[in-house]
């Protein structure tokens, strides 16, 4: 009976667990690495074919993402999840194995004409398929017998549609014990879903601590007021509101809030503005929510079901698939709202909007989510007054707005009224999912706060879940040590070099069903600017 921590310890991101139990080897999530990189993970102490089951939290790729590469390296286990959250993995997980074998086709062109190894992607089509055909989805609240010995039931964490905590109960020579894992725990009042449901029991937590110690603050944010003054205003100015938007969670936020803007007739001057959201993603996601109504929505979003109304639908709402579409979205002239992925406005199509719209005084630019150091996002909202979009410098005239208080994740107050829902202390607690100090503090916060002993583990601690007793801490690995400055700033061109070939070959597939003619045109100087670095 025991539990170990594979990855996003004392790191934000890559979600894994293993769990060994009654001869099981089962996985609670299998996520990939985001953003900053601190630690080396350990592998997995089995191989994948000796895996019996994943546990999934929720459809989150930090959580998810690596499943696909399990199916590649020979799991052929059940992946038992929420029904919500089979069904939003069944598209997430196949935009991932777009993802990678779109970065792998640009890499293996550049290796052929150098001579270079051909690169593998992570994993391919293929493999996603493979993963979608292992789900196994259950309802919330329904406690499944997983083999003898072992339990489990999927509660609300009100994070994501479908999010869960994973209760366990395990049986095993002679010792019962109950592990909890809180997966990604939810913030209160968020539109559309549920708030984080309770756990009464537990002998072990597993929580995250992705804001352990900050607090969002007290006052409840007025969404729709504040979004409707940011329409309004632009719409006045002649302008277009154009909204970088995460396609899963926070897209579908923003279409109830708008919803009710035109419902309450907010805007009484454009009353029939229309909406485009273009996400091929964020569409296939709008349509999860849609299906997922009974088992997920909160009180509000069900009255108005219950009236018939569906709260993610409204006049002038307007999808956009292929590229072409997009493009079209910037030929119209009228005051609008454009959702477009990405949310930090790295790729995808948001950087032709913003193209479009940076330059122009009359438009804003309103940002919904975290903007991670680095992106395109950050420097917006820090006062950039230029930026660089497809090789061309663009003045940054639009207002730049930023809609406070949109958090997927509980804060540190939120974290500690959740675990203080247990009616008895647990034995331990393990925190995870945090920025390198992170865990620690918020370790420390619980002891100090709930009085229960709480511990931080790196990657490859391991606990005996039977005695309680800590077999290893976990191994503090950095990533490879710091390259001498000049090295390192060599490396950071070339980066940017490889960034923008990449988004050069975005360009080229979009511009698939052009005339002859500009293809031609385009053809020639891509060939140009060829010839002249190619030495």
């Amino acid at each position: 009976m025991r539990l170990t921590f594979i990855g996003a310890d004392h790191e934000v991101t890559g979600s894994c667990h293993l769990l060994e139990a009654c001869g099981k080897n089962i996985l609670v999530d299998c996520g990939m690495e985001q953003g900053p990189d601190l630690y080396e993970n350990q592998e997995i102490p089995v191989t994948p074919g000796d895996i019996d089951f994943v546990l999934l939290t929720h459809a989150h790729i930090d959580h998810s993402g690596k499943i696909p590469l399990l199916c590649k390296q020979g799991f052929s286990g059940e992946i038992v999840t929420t029904f919500a959250t089979a069904d939003l993995c069944s598209i997430m997980l196949r935009d991932s194995a777009h993802i990678q074998e779109f970065e792998a086709e640009w890499r293996n062109r550049k290796a052929k004409r150098s001579g270079e190894p051909m690169y593998e992607p992570m994993y391919t089509m293929e493999h996603a398929e493979a993963a979608v055909k292992l789900l196994a989805p259950c309802d919330y609240d329904q406690k499944i017998v997983l083999c003898e010995g072992i339990e489990v039931r999927f509660t609300d964490m009100g994070h994501l549609l479908g999010s869960s905590a994973i209760e366990v109960w395990i049986t095993e020579d002679g010792i019962s014990k109950k592990i909890v894992f809180s997966g990604d725990v939810g913030n209160l009042d968020q539109p559309i879903i549920k708030d984080p449901q309770p756990v009464k029991e537990a002998d072990y937590v597993v929580i995250e601590s992705t804001y352990g110690n900050r607090v969002h603050g007290t006052e409840k944010p007025d969404y729709v007021g504040e979004f409707t003054r940011i329409l309004k205003d632009t719409f006045l100015r002649g302008g277009n509101v154009v909204v970088p938007s995460f396609a899963v969670g926070r897209t579908q936020e923003l279409l109830y809030f708008i919803r009710e803007i035109k419902e309450r007739n907010l805007i009484p001057e454009y009353p029939n503005f229309e909406v485009y959201v273009d996400s091929p993603l964020a569409i296939d996601a709008t349509s999860v929510f849609n299906k997922n109504v009974k088992s997920c929505f909160d009180e509000d979003a069900m009255a108005l079901v219950e009236k018939g109304i569906n709260p993610l639908v409204f006049p002038g709402l307007k999808t956009t698939i292929t590229s072409d579409e997009s493009r079209m979205i910037n030929f119209d002239s009228r005051p609008k709202v454009i959702l477009s992925a990405s949310g930090m406005c790295e790729a995808g199509r948001i950087r032709h909007h913003l193209k479009h719209n940076l330059w122009r005084a009359e438009s804003t630019i309103c940002f919904v989510g975290y903007q991670a150091v680095g992106t395109l996002g950050r420097k917006l909202i820090e006062g950039a007054d230029t930026v660089k979009l497809f090789g061309e410098s663009v003045e940054v005239n639009a207002r730049i707005e930023s809609l406070k208080g949109i958090s997927g994740h509980a804060d540190m107050n939120g974290l500690l009224g959740w675990l203080s829902g247990f009616e008895k202390v647990p034995e331990q607690v393990f925190v995870v999912h945090g920025e390198d100090t992170v865990p620690d503090d918020f370790a420390q916060t619980v002891t100090e706060r709930l009085g229960c002993p709480a511990f931080a583990p790196y990657s490859g601690g391991c606990v005996d879940l039977a005695t309680g007793e800590i077999l290893s801490p976990g191994i503090r690995e950095p990533v490879k040590a710091a390259e001498k400055p000049a090295q390192a700033k060599k490396h950071s061109v070339f980066a940017r070099v490889v960034a923008a070939a990449k988004r050069l070959l975005e360009v080229v597939y979009k511009n698939e069903g052009l005339a002859n003619k500009e293809l031609a045109k385009f053809e020639g100087q891509i060939q140009n600017l060829a010839d002249k670095w190619d030495r």
